[in-house]
């Protein structure tokens, strides 16, 4: 049975360019509100959404993707760009059925998918909610490919370890305790050998171009991490939009502060039209100083 306030999240697989497509897809029988999409940073999968669905699909389909080539999802036959991961998720949301408008929300290199989804369909594509938007000079994007360029396994597993660190630094918080993050590390390695693909496509993509065509209302989830600093430039490039500082929340928000992250977004995708960021709240548990 489903816990009050939460609804039921199911997975299925669909079909798309680039072969079966894995999502997680809360699916209540009133539907009130327009379908919500959601899209994962890279690496990891969909499961970052999961309890996340449960608190924000109790009113409306909300589904979350596993990325061609992440999680339970088929890779592409070559390295994608962004908008091919946008044109995959496009083919599921029409294998669904799912009609009239859509809200989308991407985390990371999620958002960048988020964005491109949109100005794919305009006509489609109603609210976007950008966890990060980050804004970066070249000298920034050389850096950050040759960071996240691909590595080749060790014998040892040493390779494995450098991740875990890396994981545990950036997840590890008083919400969310090592035992949490031991969990979920295995969707860190969800991207098999070809977990560089994402970053690849994120940092071939760009924000500073993309962002000013994008007319739908968009809301800018800034959070505590490691884009915070490039997320705060990204003010300039948003039409219609507003960028919220959410600075005590960190990666794995969505699973330490579900309910607060879920009623923040509700703040935004239930407005009114004519004032889309008029209610938007942040939850104290996000506040701070900065």
């Amino acid at each position: 049975m489903t816990e009050t306030g939460r609804a039921n999240v199911r997975r299925t697989y669909v079909e798309t360019r680039f072969g079966q497509l894995h999502l997680r897809i809360a699916q209540p029988a009133a539907a009130s509100r327009p379908a919500l999409i959601c899209f994962h940073m890279s690496p990891m999968s969909g499961r970052i959404y999961e309890n996340f669905l449960a608190k924000i699909g109790t009113d409306r389909v909300a589904i979350a993707a596993d990325t061609p080539g992440f999680g339970m999802s088929d890779a592409p036959p070559a390295p994608p760009e962004i908008a091919d991961y946008a044109g995959a998720m496009w083919d599921a949301l029409d294998a669904l059925g799912v009609s009239g408008p859509i809200d989308a929300m991407g985390y990371h290199t999620g958002s960048k998918v988020a964005i491109e989804l949109a100005l794919a369909r305009p006509d489609r594509a109603r609210r976007l909610i950008l966890i990060a938007a980050p804004i970066m000079t070249e000298a920034e994007r050389a850096a950050m490919r040759e960071h996240y360029a691909e590595t080749a396994p060790t014998l040892d597993g040493s390779h494995l370890a450098a991740l875990w660190r890396s994981f545990v630094h950036y997840n590890l918080s008083p919400s969310l305790p090592l035992e949490q993050v031991a969990d979920a590390f295995p969707d860190m390695l969800s991207g098999r050998n070809i977990a560089w693909w994402g970053h690849r496509a994120a940092f071939n993509h760009y924000l500073d171009q993309r962002l000013p065509l994008v007319p739908q209302p968009v809301l800018v989830f800034n959070p505590g991490d490691d884009l915070w600093d490039y997320t705060k430039r990204a003010g300039p490039f948003l039409k219609n939009g507003e960028i919220v500082d959410l600075p005590c929340w960190g990666h794995g928000f969505l699973d330490g502060f579900t309910a607060d992250a879920a009623a923040l977004a509700r703040s935004f995708l239930d407005a009114p039209d004519e004032a889309p960021f008029g209610g938007v709240s942040v939850p104290e548990s996000a506040r701070g100083s900065g």
